[in-house]
């Protein structure tokens, strides 16, 4: 998947996007708008660290807002089902050469739950997971050198 396609994400995950978005665009302007009233009330702006601060706050606010907007409105949204194969939305358990099991959800970033390791899709692990049936050898390069493991299990995510 490119980034022109869009973004997957799981319908709690949007969910959450869009309470986010709902909080940044009233409480959190609200908010921002306050301070920088208060910071103005202080006298010179030139020299005025609270100022400087609320605006540039109000700055990575705004850009925040902007990147939800397009992660909302370019959203596809994915639900895995019972399935023996990997798909984004699915939690893969993997084995590794010490026997350690780990349990990595399959999907972008934006997904992320507690609890669970995120493999991204684009990632290397998540690119050599993506297809894979349980029995099969995962293996894959990343920055650290040359990782297995083997797929014990896939499970749909809810």
């Amino acid at each position: 998947m490119t980034a022109s396609d869009g973004t997957w994400l799981t319908p709690a995950a949007l969910e959450k996007l869009r309470d986010e978005l709902e909080y940044l665009t009233t409480t959190g302007r609200d908010q921002i708008v306050e301070r920088i009233a208060e910071a103005r009330a202080h006298g010179d702006l030139s020299e005025n660290a609270e100022y400087d601060t609320a605006k540039n706050d109000q700055g990575l606010m705004e850009a925040r807002i902007r990147q939800l907007t397009h992660l909302i409105q370019n959203a596809r949204i994915i639900e895995a089902g019972a399935s023996d194969v990997v798909t984004v939305g699915t939690i893969a358990t993997v084995v590794d050469s010490d026997g350690d099991e780990l349990e990595f959800f399959v999907a972008p970033a934006e997904n992320k739950l507690p609890g669970l390791l995120l493999a991204s899709p684009d990632s290397p692990l998540g690119g050599a997971l993506m297809g894979a049936h349980p029995g099969d050898t995962i293996t894959y390069e990343a920055p650290g050198g040359t990782f297995s493991y083997t797929l014990k299990a896939v499970r749909s995510h809810e």
